[in-house]
């Protein structure tokens, strides 16, 4: 039947000449495997592009892998790409595309736009198939509300608040096997709900054969891991955590590819999906092949591979893995081992073009998708859109910060008032970029030891050291992330092998960090100073960032709050002057003593206000923060059950006024200004 295929899937030609010139958005529609009808019969169109392969036939379990039962055909116009149409294919069937190079190896490889992989089966050898898939029956989604509200929210000016999680061991069956899709939408997405994050971030779930990658070394781009089940359940997950308001942001690997043989690397014999240049191709310290970026076909790929999570499964964002990778041509490459661009530099323009593209295709074609970069380094622009010369990406990994903090934290308090600026110096370049705030996966691995563990001192100290660096984090400006198993307080690292500690909530001090972590998750979500400004200098005023010698930190956000009815209407940010805009002020401020000594009276200069209402405390046993204080706020009928600070004339830190308060060792504090 292979001489009809033509006949069948004729008007496919612009499909063609879109992806020869890298502007294909959707070659997912075009080729891997795809039912159609021909003559009253169920069939399958099969297509690969392999462009110097003598031959390319279609093996699997339906001909028992015969070499010569199916081969397949060049398409009339394009010898590049090679196409059969079978009936005697079904959904599920196993298959490789068995491709006779130039120098008449045969090469069996998976199909790199597979929809489903060959699943590990117990006692059988997997041999890294590619699964027929039919995607042409949609999924039938429930979250239209939710894509709704996504379109025309501004996330800049959003809570967000990311709960990243690594499906296969965030709980297990007692056997020790992991959860499925589909129970992860039953029992991760009401945890994650219940926790208050508004997002999770999934590591990747692309199809990987080594579970010691942790999914960042890709052979299935379009095929989710059979791992956790069937693509639907996948489907099934992210629907879920719509319809409770949560978003799913997915890790994706577009920077390079692993060299298993059955996948990508020298795909037709030679290098197809990877540089030719041998100074190009390789990340030797990963053991991986680099994207070409250069090659139109390759770009149709990445971004086809983008636009397909959006489409078919309605991610809310996606993370770029390893953009510092993509960018510089140097990048872990010893002095002439790279080959620099034609001006002699480290860029790599090529990587510079796709990013632009990317990001300004799937921002415009999918609202309110978030593209995320994780790149390590002070390249410039990185969220700047690519109309002034910036990459385009929505947000940026802020690593500068984490690595500085981490630093600061795990100092014994003796030594702190050394790097008290690692604290502070994070604020001058906090608006540069649209930051991400990350204490990743990757900080709790290798012997870098949990969050909990990196905390210097005795067992108390380190869950306060905990908890005070949660109450920094959550009120410093950009976007915040924490790996899952930071609100168990996970004494021992990751593993990918183990699920998280549960047990540890049989127990007080784990137990009081859960409890902790769910309340400033609340907190943070309904309190507008927190992220309405994480894109203006207008949102931050230190207090004191110069106290050095007792290790102590104020600061204070703010933000607009909606005007009571009958009062003027403000300005943004608070600029205008008059005492009925300032009252509409919310102010939040942050206290932080991280030294080892009791301060019972610490003067902070503050403004106007008549008092200052605790709604976090580290060193309470009791969570401050509860619906009679919020409703307090609300209505300024504040509950004694909340410690308010008086306001006292007297000028302190440059403020004509003043509150006295408590400052326990190892402490922070959040307080919100009443009128």
């Amino acid at each position: 039947m292979s001489e009809v295929a033509s006949e069948v899937t004729g008007g496919n030609a612009e499909h063609r000449y879109l992806f020869h010139k890298g502007c294909d958005h959707r070659a997912y529609d075009y080729f891997g495997a795809h039912k159609v009808f021909y003559q009253e019969k169920e069939c399958y169109v099969f297509r690969v592009w392999a462009p110097r392969a003598l031959s390319v036939s279609l093996v699997g379990t339906f001909n028992n892998w015969d070499l010569s039962a199916d081969v397949m055909t060049t398409v009339e116009d394009d010898k590049e790409i090679f196409q059969i149409l079978t009936h005697k294919v079904s959904g599920g069937d196993l298959y490789k595309f068995a491709i006779t190079t130039d120098d008449g190896r045969v090469l069996y490889k998976a199909d790199p736009y597979g929809f489903a992989s060959e699943p590990d089966v117990e006692g059988q050898m997997n041999m890294r198939a590619s699964v027929v898939r039919d995607i042409s029956v949609p999924y039938r989604w429930h979250d239209r509300e939710w894509i709704r509200d996504r379109e025309s929210r501004n996330p800049y000016e959003s809570a967000m608040n990311i709960y990243e999680v690594h499906l296969g061991s965030w709980r297990h069956h007692e056997d020790g096997s992991c959860l499925t899709y589909r129970e992860l939408a039953a029992e991760l997405v009401p945890y994650v709900k219940e926790m208050g994050y508004t997002h999770m971030e999934l590591l990747p779930v692309m199809e990987h054969p080594y579970d010691g990658s942790w999914g960042y070394q890709v052979t299935g781009y379009y095929s989710p891991t059979s791992r956790y089940g069937d693509p639907e359940g996948l489907m099934e997950l992210v629907d879920s955590a719509h319809l409770v308001g949560i978003g799913v942001i997915l890790d994706w690997v577009p920077a390079h590819f692993p060299k298993d043989e059955f996948g990508l690397v020298e795909f037709d014999g030679h290098p197809l999906y990877e540089y030719t240049d041998p100074l190009k191709m390789e990340h030797k310290g990963w053991g991986t092949r680099a994207f070409d970026f250069g090659r139109p076909e390759v770009v149709s790929f990445l971004v086809s591979n983008a636009y397909y999570y959006c489409d078919l499964f309605h991610v809310d964002g996606l993370r770029v893995d390893a953009v510092a990778a993509m960018l510089y041509l140097n990048y872990d490459r010893p002095d002439g081992e790279w080959t620099p661009n034609e001006d002699g530099g480290v860029e790599n323009k090529e990587t510079i073009s796709f990013l632009q593209k990317l990001n300004k295709d799937v921002q415009t074609d999918h609202k309110g998708v978030l593209v995320i970069a994780e790149e390590s380094t002070a390249w410039p622009d990185v969220t700047k859109p690519p109309s002034v010369g910036g990459l385009g990406f929505n947000f940026k990994w802020n690593m500068g910060w984490m690595n500085d903090v981490l630093e600061y934290f795990s100092t014994d308090p003796l030594f702190r008032k050394g790097i008290h600026n690692k604290l502070t110096f994070a604020i001058t370049y906090a608006y540069s970029e649209n930051y991400i705030l990350p204490i990743s996966h990757d900080e709790v691995v290798h012997g870098k030891k949990s969050l909990l563990d990196k905390m210097p001192g005795e067992y108390e100290d380190k869950f306060k050291g905990l908890k005070s660096f949660l109450v920094y984090m959550y009120t410093h400006p950009g976007k915040k992330l924490t790996f899952m198993g930071t609100e168990l307080a996970q004494f021992i690292e990751w593993d990918e092998k183990r699920e998280l500690d549960w047990m540890l909530l049989d127990y007080d001090a784990h137990r009081d960090v859960h409890r902790f972590v769910k309340t400033l998750n609340k907190y943070y979500k309904e309190t507008p100073a927190l992220w309405q400004t994480d894109d203006t200098f207008d949102g931050f005023n230190w207090i004191d960032a110069d106290n050095a010698s007792d290790n102590v930190y104020t600061y204070f956000r703010s933000a607009d709050e909606k005007p009571e009815a009958g009062n003027e209407a403000g300005s943004k940010h608070g600029k205008k002057s008059g005492k009925k805009e300032e009252m509409r002020q919310q102010v939040v401020l942050t206290a932080l003593n991280l030294s080892g000594r009791d301060f019972e009276e610490y003067d902070i200069g503050v403004p106007q206000g008549s008092g200052y209402m605790v709604m976090i405390d580290t060193n309470g046993t009791e969570d401050t923060y509860s619906d009679e204080s919020k409703k307090g706020r609300k209505h300024n009928k504040h509950k004694l059950n909340n410690k308010i600070y008086p306001v006292k004339k007297g000028a302190v830190n440059g403020y004509e006024n003043h509150i006295t308060v408590k400052l326990p060792s190892l402490s922070a504090v959040i307080l919100e200004r009443i009128y």
